[in-house]
C-alpha cells in the first residue's frame, strides 16, 4: 500500500513539475523584448466603450484621459455604458464628453450583458468604426493607446490586447501585490507569447476588438470572466490576440485583502466556468490541427485546476519531504541532486524581480538586494544543515530576515523598506491563490455579479 502511494503521488507531482516547468520555459521567453515595429499613420477609427455601474467618483477621469490621446479626433468617439446606475455616473460622463448610454435591466447585470448591449447599438449606428475598445471606469489611459493599437491591427492582427498597469500601487501591501502580479504577467506571459506568435489573452480592459470580426462571431461572452470566454471563441475560430506592450492602461487595484478576495474569487468562478464548457474543445482543435496556438490556450483555461493542483502537490510535498521548500521537491529530489533544487528555487525566486527590474518597476539597488536575499536557502543550510527542525529553520529564516529588513531600512530609507516588505508579503499574497481557487471552482455555477467599489481620483499625469 505505501508502495502504491508512493508511486501515484510521483506521477501526480510529475505532471505537476511538467506543467509548472512549461510555464516557467514560456516565460523566459519574455525576458527579450523586439525592436520597435514599423510605425503606421492613423488609420483605423474606433468607438472607445466605457463599461461603469455606480462609478461617480471615478468616471469623469477615464472619460478625461480618452478624450486627450494623441490621436486624430475625428477617428475616435467615447462612449460610455451606465449600466443599472443609481448614482450620477451618467450625468458626469456627459458633464466631461462622453456619449452616455444609460441600461436598465436588473436580470442581466454584469459587464459582458452591457457590451453586449452597447455592441448592438454600435453597429446599428450611422457612423461606421473599424474597431471597438474597451474599457473599465476606474481605468486611466496613456496617450499614445489608439496609435499603438492601430500599429499591432494594421500590422495584421484583428484583436489587440495592451498593457494593464497600476495606478495605485503604493496604497497598500495588496495593492503592490496585485500590480506585481500584473506587471510580472505582461513581460513574461504576455510578451512572452507575442515573441513565440502564440494567442495572448484578453485582460478584461485595455484591448481593441475589429467590429466586422466581432459581427461575425458575435460577443456571447456575459460570464464573470467574459474577457477569457471571448479569448476561447477567438482560437476556436482560428484568431489569435495580439500585443501592444506600449500601449498602457492603468488600472484601480483592490486596497484591502477582503476586497481582493472576493475579486479574485469572481474571478476563478469564471475561470472554472469556461474550462468546463471551453477546455475540451479547444484541446480538440490543438490535438486536430496540430495547433500550439490552441494547445497554449487550452492550458490557460485551466488555471483553477493547476492552480489546485500545486497546492495539493505542496501539501504532499510538506508531507514526505518534512520540508518549507515548496512545492515538487519531492519530484525534483528524486530525480536530481539536491542542489539542483536549491538553484531551481533561487532561479524561480529571482525571475520575478528580474522581470520587475527590466519593466523598470524596480531599482538597480532593490534588484542586488532581492539577489543577495536570494542566498537563504545557502546560507542558512551552512548553519542548520539539510535536515534541521522545524524550529531551527523559523529561528534561521526570521533572523536571516531581520538581517535584511534592517539593511532595506538603513540604505534605501522607508521607500525602500517598504516595498522590501511588501513584496516578501507577495508571497502571501501568492499563497492565498489556492484557497481562493478552491472557492472558485466549488460556486463555478453562481454568476452573481459584485460591483468593486473605486474610489481612487488620479489623473493620467499623476501616474
Amino acid at each position: 500500500m505505501k508502495e502504491i502511494v508512493y508511486n501515484v503521488t510521483f506521477v501526480f507531482q510529475m505532471m505537476v513539475f511538467a506543467l509548472s516547468l512549461y510555464y516557467l520555459v514560456l516565460s523566459l521567453f519574455g525576458l527579450y523584448k523586439k525592436t520597435k515595429k514599423m510605425v503606421h499613420k492613423p488609420e483605423k477609427s474606433f468607438a472607445l466603450i466605457v463599461a461603469a455601474h455606480n462609478e461617480e467618483m471615478v468616471v469623469e477621469n477615464i472619460v478625461d484621459s480618452l478624450k486627450k490621446l494623441d490621436y486624430p479626433k475625428e477617428l475616435y468617439d467615447v462612449f460610455v455604458i451606465a449600466d443599472n446606475c443609481d448614482d450620477n455616473t451618467a450625468k458626469v460622463a456627459r458633464a466631461a464628453g462622453a456619449q452616455v448610454f444609460e441600461r436598465l435591466n436588473k436580470n442581466k447585470r454584469g459587464k459582458g450583458y452591457a457590451l453586449e448591449w452597447m455592441f448592438d447599438r454600435i453597429f446599428k449606428m450611422e457612423k461606421h468604426y473599424d474597431a471597438v475598445g474597451i474599457f473599465d471606469a476606474d481605468n486611466l489611459v496613456s496617450p499614445n493607446f489608439l496609435m499603438e493599437m492601430n500599429n499591432v491591427m494594421r500590422d495584421g492582427f484583428k484583436v489587440v490586447q495592451g498593457y494593464i498597469d497600476s495606478k495605485n500601487p503604493e496604497d497598500s501591501w495588496i495593492t503592490e501585490s496585485y500590480s506585481i502580479a500584473f506587471w510580472t504577467a505582461n513581460r513574461l506571459f504576455q510578451m512572452a507569447r507575442s515573441n513565440l506568435k502564440l494567442s495572448n489573452q484578453i485582460g478584461g480592459t485595455g484591448f481593441v476588438v475589429d467590429v466586422a470580426l466581432l459581427k461575425e462571431l458575435g460577443w456571447g461572452a456575459t460570464c464573470l470572466t467574459e474577457d477569457l470566454e471571448f479569448t476561447c471563441k477567438l482560437v476556436l475560430n482560428g484568431e489569435k490576440v495580439g500585443w501592444a506592450h506600449n500601449a498602457i492602461v492603468y488600472d484601480e487595484k483592490p486596497l484591502t485583502l477582503r476586497q481582493s478576495w472576493n475579486q479574485r474569487k469572481r474571478w476563478m468562478q469564471g475561470f472554472a466556468d469556461v474550462a468546463s464548457r471551453f477546455f475540451f474543445r479547444v484541446l480538440k482543435k490543438a490535438i486536430v490541427e496540430r495547433s500550439m496556438v490552441a494547445l497554449d490556450c487550452a492550458l490557460y483555461t485551466i488555471q483553477p485546476f493547476v492552480t489546485l493542483a500545486l497546492g495539493i502537490s505542496l501539501v504532499i510535498t510538506l508531507i514526505q519531504n518534512n520540508s518549507p521548500h515548496g512545492a515538487n521537491i519531492f519530484v525534483v529530489s528524486a530525480l536530481f541532486p539536491l542542489i539542483f533544487f536549491k538553484l531551481f528555487s533561487t532561479f524561480q525566486f529571482l525571475l520575478t524581480p528580474l522581470a520587475l527590474k527590466l519593466e523598470k518597476k524596480m531599482t538597480i539597488p532593490m534588484f542586488v538586494l532581492l539577489i543577495l536575499y536570494s542566498s537563504n536557502i545557502y546560507v542558512t543550510r551552512y548553519f542548520i544543515g539539510d535536515n534541521p527542525t522545524l524550529l531551527a529553520s523559523i529561528l534561521t529564516q526570521g533572523a536571516f530576515l531581520s538581517i535584511f529588513v534592517l539593511i532595506s531600512l538603513l540604505t534605501m530609507g522607508k521607500k525602500g523598506f517598504k516595498f522590501f516588505f511588501w513584496f516578501l508579503l507577495y508571497g502571501i499574497y501568492t499563497l492565498t491563490w489556492i484557497p481562493i481557487t478552491v472557492q472558485g471552482i466549488a460556486n463555478k455555477n453562481k454568476k452573481d455579479w459584485n460591483h468593486t467599489k473605486h474610489t481612487r481620483q488620479i489623473t493620467i499625469s499623476e501616474v
